[in-house]
């Protein structure tokens, strides 16, 4: 490795080489990358990727986990927060996503789910979707279980009512990437809250304006 390599950790390595792996799918798309064009957007080594991941499939493997962790750990409620206002900001970070320096959101959700077509022929990609399709939903079903504890929501079925919620997030982000119908996570936002949310909020609960 080069004096430049050593001058980073492990961690930061790891990062550098993810964020590569973004300019170069962005630019190439998934069927046409090779090592070298992630090798080219970035300042280390060619050399470097080869020694932390076995190939590309490994790599990309390694990079959809890393993409899925961005948007899992970037929800942030307060501990105390009522159930409306957690299932409002965990329905907000799944439309809109974190902020990042750079790439906006939907630069990086149109990877993402270029990542996802290509799953349905990979077995192995297609559980790491399913396994965080399934934490989405059950984080949302737990919001709604919540809600109906402490008497802010109805008694109502908070497993079909997460896999509801889920899905039109779902819907609406293809919808904004396939189609580029730029307005779709604005109208699931508002489908969500006047005909989701609202109708689960018992007599006299607060919800939305």
């Amino acid at each position: 490795m080069s004096s430049s390599d050593e001058s980073v950790s492990s961690k930061d390595t790891r990062e550098v080489i993810m964020e590569a792996t973004f300019r170069a799918l962005s630019k190439r798309g998934y069927g046409d990358l090779r090592m070298r064009d992630i090798g080219e957007e970035m300042d280390l080594t060619r050399q470097v990727i080869h020694y932390h991941f076995e190939g590309k499939y490994d790599l990309l493997s390694s990079f959809l986990e890393y993409v899925i962790e961005q948007y899992e750990g970037g929800v942030e409620v307060d501990a105390d927060a009522d159930p409306v206002t957690e299932l409002d900001a965990r329905v907000e970070q799944c439309l809109f996503g974190p902020e990042f320096e750079e790439f906006s959101h939907w630069e990086r959700m149109k990877v993402y789910h270029e990542l996802y077509a290509y799953a349905q022929n990979d077995e192995r990609h297609r559980e790491v979707f399913d396994e965080h399709y399934e934490r989405i939903r059950g984080s949302i079903v737990e919001v709604v279980e919540d809600g109906i504890e402490q008497g802010v929501f109805r008694e109502v079925d908070a497993d079909l009512v997460g896999q509801l919620i889920t899905d039109v997030i779902h819907a609406a982000r293809g919808r904004r990437i396939s189609l580029g119908h730029e307005d779709a996570p604005e109208q699931a936002r508002r489908a969500v809250d006047e005909y989701i949310v609202d109708s689960l909020l018992v007599d006299g609960a607060v919800g939305h304006a």
